[in-house]
């Protein structure tokens, strides 16, 4: 029997970047479940390069390295499962925002016009990395544990949810997550597929992205998203940027 995820841990004061140190990791031969956290990083980032900040202790980050066969689990299905994960630790009020951001729903602020849909805050965001040809990768799980949202830049003050706990908070919620991961990891492609469907926040809102814009339909069985064009027909976008559009 396999160890369970999160062993061996490497756990840092402060890094660059937890998936950097994963990926270095995994390089050098660690086990599948190898897990590296941090309480602060100086260099973390998102999808698309975006940068990820947290006051030091307040987060919940953590890089675990899978590898393959993760019971033959299909890795493009790999950030839906770690998604319904995030999902399961973090209450009822955690959504997807496609492919793979968690979000907490607000209604619209006084300015935004009458009966529009509610704004999303991101409380949890997913980067994977790796090399799926030589059977690895690295799953990224940032997770705004005991933030104060005062705390963070103005910029992302709009933007950002927290759970809201103490930092004594955040060891507990990294075993209940890899816990999480454990279950979700060993569920069939029809399970995963269900349950991310059950928290999709987007499905029936305008998006749009570069060089399109449509309304979001859910996901097929590849994990793609589907939309509605305004001309007729559908479109299947595979993982990139797509943002909420005004009615």
């Amino acid at each position: 029997m396999s160890a369970p995820l999160g062993h061996p841990r490497l756990h840092l004061r402060r890094t660059d970047s937890t998936n950097e140190r994963a990926r270095a990791l995994a390089l050098a031969g660690a086990p599948h479940g190898t897990l590296v956290t941090a309480a602060e990083q100086t260099a973390g980032r998102g999808r698309q390069g975006r940068h990820w900040s947290a006051p030091a202790g307040s987060a919940l980050l953590m890089s675990l390295l899978l590898r393959w066969p993760i019971s033959d689990r299909s890795p493009a299905l790999l950030p839906l499962a770690a998604a319904v994960a995030v999902c399961d630790v973090t209450g009822p009020d955690a959504r997807i925002k496609w492919p793979n951001d968690i979000v907490i729903e607000r209604e619209p602020d006084h300015d935004a016009p009458v009966g529009g849909a509610p704004a999303l805050a991101k409380l949890a965001g997913i980067l994977i990395e790796g090399r799926p040809q030589e059977g690895w990768a690295v799953l990224g799980i940032g997770v705004n544990v005991a933030i104060r949202i005062g705390d963070l830049p103005p910029e992302l003050r709009d933007t950002a949810a927290t759970l809201g706990r103490e930092p004594g908070a955040i060891e507990p919620l990294l075993a209940e997550l890899l816990a999480a991961l454990e279950r979700r990891l060993g569920d069939t492609p029809a399970q995963t597929l269900d349950a991310w469907r059950e928290r999709d926040t987007l499905r029936g809102r305008a998006v749009s992205w570069l060089g399109g814009r449509g309304r979001a339909q859910g996901i097929d069985g590849d994990g793609r998203l589907v939309v509605t064009l305004p001309g007729g027909g559908h479109a299947a976008l595979d993982a990139g940027e797509v943002h909420l559009a005004l009615d």
